[in-house]
């Protein structure tokens, strides 16, 4: 984590373009003029994480106060919102450590530096797995419920979600610590990227099901009241829409930083990919906007979730 620089540093493993390059000192990266660099203020970074921080909390808060959302399918929205919570709190530190350290209002010592630097890059790390995960959850919960929902409740159980839950948070925790503990192995950075490859497949080919089922099913309805083009049509471009607003919102705020690790391991040092390298800011910020997002598609669109807000 740098004193000064551009460049946010404390998740040194991930925005490193070598395996020699220092965790903590600035990005090696030297790239031409040509190179596009967004700039993000710290301000406005400080801000979005507050904001994902304030979202967050109430959803929490609404769905262990209301007892009518005690269900797995809200448990999994719950914690999706706790990971990206963690997300949001982890770079928000990250980002008050470096402004206090910029000011001189904290010491910078260079072993106290480095044992935050390795808790938060953990600490982002798995928060940002587990959330990855909880999206999946949620896409296999909805696809459950859809095509087997006569047995939905005994396939779906709370003692099940439950398993899934600790399972997930507990492998969460132990691929982070890998990860950073060997993030000079490419192999680690190809499983996270085939990782994430593998979510948005997965979200994909269950959600494409679920909409050509729900289209079969509005054909169905629509023949008995013949109103099928209308009907069949209007429901198509509302799935579609949905679907595209899932998988879409998923992949532009994800995909660019999955981007950069595959280029680590691709290009390293080509002055093209270096022209990525330096927006590495740009994308950590496209997750905390990701963790606005999501309480927005998965949990502010149920009405009793909303009615619970409105008495938080």
């Amino acid at each position: 984590m740098p004193v000064l620089g551009p460049q946010r540093q404390l998740l040194g493993p991930l925005n490193s373009t070598s395996p020699a390059t220092p965790r903590l000192g600035l990005a090696t990266n030297q790239t031409g003029p040509q190179c596009l660099e967004v700039s993000v203020p710290e301000g406005l970074f400080l801000s979005l994480g507050l904001v994902s921080l304030v979202e967050n909390v109430l959803v929490v808060a609404a769905i262990i106060k209301n007892r009518n959302l005690h269900s797995p399918m809200y448990y999994f929205i719950c914690c999706l919102a706790v990971s990206d919570l963690l997300v949001s709190v982890s770079n928000v530190l990250e980002t008050a450590v470096m402004l206090l350290l910029e000011a001189g209002a904290l010491a910078p010592r260079a072993a106290v530096v480095q044992q935050l630097d390795d808790v938060i890059d953990v600490l982002i790390c798995s928060s940002m797995v587990s959330s990855l995960c909880f999206l999946g959850a949620i896409a296999v919960d909805r696809y459950i419920s859809i095509f087997y929902a006569l047995r939905y409740h005994s396939l779906v159980t709370l003692p099940r979600a439950w398993r899934a839950i600790a399972a997930i948070w507990v492998a969460s925790v132990l691929a982070s610590t890998l990860f950073i503990a060997y993030y000079n192995h490419a192999a680690v950075l190809l499983c996270l990227v085939s990782f994430f490859v593998a979510m948005l497949a997965l979200m994909a080919v269950l959600y494409v099901h679920m909409l050509a089922r729900a289209c079969q099913h509005a054909r169905g309805i629509a023949r008995l009241h013949k109103r099928q083009h209308s009907t069949q049509q209007g429901f198509g471009l509302k799935g579609a829409a949905t679907l595209t607003i899932l998988l879409g919102t998923f992949f532009l705020f994800w995909g660019p930083f999955f981007l950069h690790l595959s280029l680590i391991v691709l290009c390293p040092q080509h002055p093209t990919c270096g022209c990525v390298f330096n927006n590495f800011n740009l994308f950590l910020t496209l997750i905390i906007c990701n963790a606005i997002v999501d309480p927005l598609i998965y949990a502010f669109r149920s009405q009793e979730l909303r009615k619970t807000l409105q008495e938080v």
